[in-house]
């Protein structure tokens, strides 16, 4: 299959990319002009690259209409550290998509997988599923939805497959070390304390190989439908940490506890994959063996 990721250079675009290679599939990815390529070091010669921007047409639509993707996985918006949520570069993100399917469609790609998130849910105390009731409380998951239910009208239209990819919490190889997973094992590598709260917020996590697996699974299948993209185990903050300091030998140097909950955070988050499970898809790493991996990744890369 021909497909067209965007977002390629990214965290989650550079491991969908490496999924869609084992997998067989030619992949022509979007990355923006000055990105840096680290994460794609090793495999870059199998991929066609276009150098664009989503907010400037002109720079990547005559690459992609003559290479005729077959289907697009959209992973690329606006995701800085610390802004992302409340940032008006959201709205950009939110036009760019809506423009890009619509080109899409005019391309003749029949198959689209958008990522979303978990955070277009009202937050609950029990597993969310595909059905549970939507209430964002960001401008960034609000645009998420927004596009959802955007996206799902332009393809029926178009006669488009389009499956809505709800994203939970990820980690992996190659994570920005400003989120919490690498943090808290940069920390412990480098023989600091790593301050946290205390460690009772629940949460799903899933390893970004599995998630990317996930993203080629509907693409494959032509799947048309709403998926959490999750572990379906929930998962402590204070387990997660404790493991990591387990594995890193240095559980010392956990401090749950010093920090204290954030205002606005939810202390329940785990989503039900069930719908994800009936397309064949199944996660191939449990907790332990998805952070041995990715400590390994950060003893090579510090």
């Amino acid at each position: 299959m021909r497909i067209f990721v965007t977002g390629l250079s990214g965290f989650i675009g550079s491991h969908t990319a490496r999924v869609l290679l084992e997998a067989g599939c030619e992949v022509l990815g979007l990355v923006r002009p000055g990105s840096d390529l680290w994460r794609l070091r090793g495999f870059e010669t199998r991929l066609e690259i276009v150098y664009g921007d989503l907010s400037h047409p002109e720079t990547y639509q005559p690459a992609v209409d003559a290479w005729q993707p077959q289907a697009c996985i959209h992973l690329a918006w606006y995701a800085k550290p610390g802004e992302y949520l409340h940032s008006n570069e959201n709205l950009r993100s939110l036009q760019d998509s809506i423009d890009l399917m619509l080109f899409l469609a005019k391309t003749g790609c029949k198959t689209i997988v958008m990522a979303g998130t978990c955070a277009e849910y009202e937050m609950q105390s029990s597993m969310l599923n595909e059905d549970s009731k939507l209430k964002p409380s960001t401008l960034y998951a609000a645009c998420k939805l927004a596009i959802s239910l955007i996206g799902s009208q332009l393809a029926e239209a178009s006669n488009i497959n389009f499956s809505w990819a709800r994203f939970f919490y990820v980690y992996g190889p190659y994570e920005d070390k400003r989120r919490l997973v690498p943090a808290a094992i940069n920390s412990f590598l480098e023989g600091k304390p790593f301050l946290s709260t205390p460690g009772e917020q629940v949460r799903d996590y899933l390893h970004v190989e599995d998630l990317a697996r996930a993203m080629w699974r509907m693409a494959e299948v032509n799947a048309n439908d709403t998926f959490n993209v999750s572990s379906g185990v929930p998962l402590t903050v204070a387990t997660l940490l404790q493991k990591i300091a387990e594995l890193t030998a240095k559980a010392e140097l956990l401090r749950l506890g010093e920090l204290s909950y954030r205002d606005w955070e939810p202390m329940y988050i785990c989503g039900d994959n069930s719908r994800l499970l009936s397309l064949g898809w199944k996660p191939r790493f449990s907790l332990e063996d998805g952070l041995r991996q990715t400590i390994g990744f950060w003893k090579s890369n510090t």
